[in-house]
């Protein structure tokens, strides 16, 4: 029997909106994987905590308050750090380009933004978990 792909969906910092976040782990479950979400208000420690306790393949972080950069850069370093940086970081939310360039040279795979369709999210990770 195949491993089903296991996602932890995060909402990392102050940021109370999840709306999309639910809508993308919604997404994650219907397509076969099985997956985590957090909750609200989590901090990079916390998630990557929960990261390695529930031996997911990928971390999913949802921001819309504008803290993506310390945020996600967070949660990737503190995975280096925890030798567990096999886990596949991405993300989604309002981040301007210029931010996802950074974003995506420190260690996040792919940034998915407002209006992206889930499917794209759901072929990314199918693609990438090795």
């Amino acid at each position: 029997m195949e491993k089903k792909i296991k996602v932890l969906v995060a909402k990392p910092g102050l940021d109370g909106h999840d709306r999309g976040a639910k809508v993308v782990a919604r997404a994650l479950r219907d397509a076969g994987m099985e997956v985590v979400y957090t909750g609200l208000r989590q901090t990079p420690e916390q998630i990557v905590v929960a990261a390695i306790q529930e031996d997911v393949d990928v971390i999913g972080l949802s921001a819309l308050s504008g803290a993506h950069l310390h945020l996600f850069s967070e949660v990737v370093k503190l995975l280096k750090e925890e030798n567990a940086d096999d886990i596949i970081v991405i993300g989604g939310g309002i981040i301007p380009e210029a931010d996802q360039l950074v974003l995506k040279e420190k260690g996040v795979a792919e940034l998915f933004t407002p209006g992206t369709p889930t499917g794209e999210i759901v072929e990314f990770i199918k693609t990438n978990i090795k």
